[in-house]
C-alpha cells in the first residue's frame, strides 16, 4: 500500500514510511491498563484458617497368592480351595477398595486349561491387577536363545 503526500513539493514520489504514534499509543494504553491491574490481582483476604495435625492415609493393596500346581489343585493365600469356589472368593475381593492384586503362580506342568478358567473367572468376577509370579532362568536369556536354534 503506498501513501502519497499532499503537499506539493513531493511531487508525485509514495512515502514507503510505517506511521508508529498509533501503534505506540496502543502500547501506552495497554502498559498502563496492566501498571492498574496488576496490584488488584495480588491483593487478598487473610484469612486464620485452623490448623489440624492429620497423616495421609496410605492404603496399599492386598496381594492374593493364588498358586496351581501341576495336578491342577489351586491354593489361595497357601489354602486349598476347589475351583468352584473361586468366583465368590473373588468376587469377594473385586468388591474391596482397593481392589487386592492377584498374584497367579502356576507349576511348569500345569494344564492350560486350569490356568484359563482361573483367569476367566477373575475377569468375570471384576478384577483388574492380575499378574504372574515367575522366576529367573538360572542360564539367562541369551543362553536360552542359543540353546532353542533362534
Amino acid at each position: 500500500m503506498a501513501f502519497g503526500s499532499f503537499d506539493n513539493k513531493g511531487g508525485g514520489q509514495t512515502l514507503s514510511e510505517i506511521n508508529m504514534v498509533p501503534l505506540i499509543d496502543v502500547m501506552l494504553v495497554l502498559l498502563v491498563i496492566f501498571i492498574v491491574t496488576a496490584p488488584l490481582l495480588s491483593h487478598s483476604i487473610k484469612i486464620n484458617v485452623p490448623q489440624a495435625s492429620s497423616q495421609p492415609v496410605e492404603q496399599r493393596p492386598d496381594a492374593i497368592d493364588l498358586a496351581i500346581d501341576g495336578t491342577g489343585q489351586v491354593f489361595w493365600n497357601e489354602s486349598p480351595v476347589g475351583l468352584e469356589a473361586l468366583p465368590e472368593l473373588m468376587a469377594e475381593q473385586a468388591r474391596k477398595d482397593p481392589q487386592p492384586n492377584l498374584h497367579i503362580r502356576a507349576d511348569l506342568d500345569t494344564r492350560y486349561e486350569v490356568l484359563a478358567k482361573v483367569m476367566a473367572g477373575a475377569k468375570q468376577a471384576g478384577l483388574q491387577k492380575v499378574g504372574f509370579v515367575t522366576r529367573p532362568s538360572e542360564k539367562g536369556l541369551e543362553s536360552a536363545h542359543a540353546s532353542s536354534g533362534n
